[in-house]
């Protein structure tokens, strides 16, 4: 027969950090199963057909990461750039560009990227789109800013975060949608901006969390019988 006398106090300390160890386990597996849902529905909506403007606005949160095509004329004259670094860790520039379609409301559109040497316009005339233009890209509402953003270079119209408000009043428009289109990967002219910029990365660590949390729970319960054995607090009785 199994002897246990638990020690009180160490038992109720140990029964609640137990209980928080497993819940936090419970609670990462129910975020991977978010998580892995999230993905999906990204993955679907980066391969459905594009949208119009109005059928992604109506769609509200669910047109993030859908796709959209839109007519008509950039205004080349209020680009603005967004500091980011390519794929791989470079620093480059986002070009931002009202895009005014064909019924007067303007959107922001991202055109892609260009190095430092190219913010100058005069060094990229060839991309420089004028007229009627079909653009297909994708429909992003950006993250909030974060409290260590630096202040925007107002002289050089750069900023630092998609500050879509901060960025429309600049240019001294109204945006239709709090919303950018960041443009496919079509070829522009002369090569720049490159466009197809749209990152879809999603940290997923919830499992190796889980597990983690679970693997404290199972320690913390063999510390806990472990002393009551070397205290001859559990045990089998003869």
């Amino acid at each position: 027969m199994i002897r246990f006398r638990p020690l009180p106090l160490m038992t109720a300390v140990s029964t609640v950090a137990f209980t928080v160890l497993i819940a936090l386990g419970v609670w990462q597996l129910d975020r991977l199963q978010w998580k892995l849902g999230l993905i999906a529905e990204v993955q679907h909506n980066l391969a459905a057909a594009p949208l119009s403007f109005d059928e992604a606005q109506g769609l509200g949160p669910k047109a993030q990461y859908r796709r959209v095509a839109l007519d008509g004329q950039f205004d080349n004259t209020k680009e603005a750039f967004v500091f980011g670094t390519d794929n791989a860790g470079a620093p480059v520039y986002h070009v931002m560009v009202p895009f005014q379609m064909q019924d007067g409301r303007i959107l922001l559109v991202d055109r892609g990227i260009v190095p430092k040497e190219k913010l100058d316009p005069a060094t990229r005339r060839a991309g420089q789109i004028e007229g009627e233009a079909h653009i297909v890209g994708v429909w992003r509402v950006p993250d909030p800013l974060g409290w260590f953003t630096p202040a925007p270079d107002a002289a050089h119209r750069i900023w630092y975060a998609h500050d879509l408000g901060a960025i429309a009043k600049a240019d001294g428009i109204k945006l239709a949608a709090p919303a950018i289109v960041e443009a496919d990967a079509t070829p522009n002219p002369g090569g720049w901006p490159k466009g197809g910029q749209t990152r879809v990365t999603f940290r997923n660590e919830h499992l190796q969390y889980a597990i983690t949390w679970f693997g404290l729970a199972a320690v913390l319960l063999g510390v806990y019988i472990a002393f009551h054995i070397s205290r001859g607090r559990l045990g089998w009785k003869r």
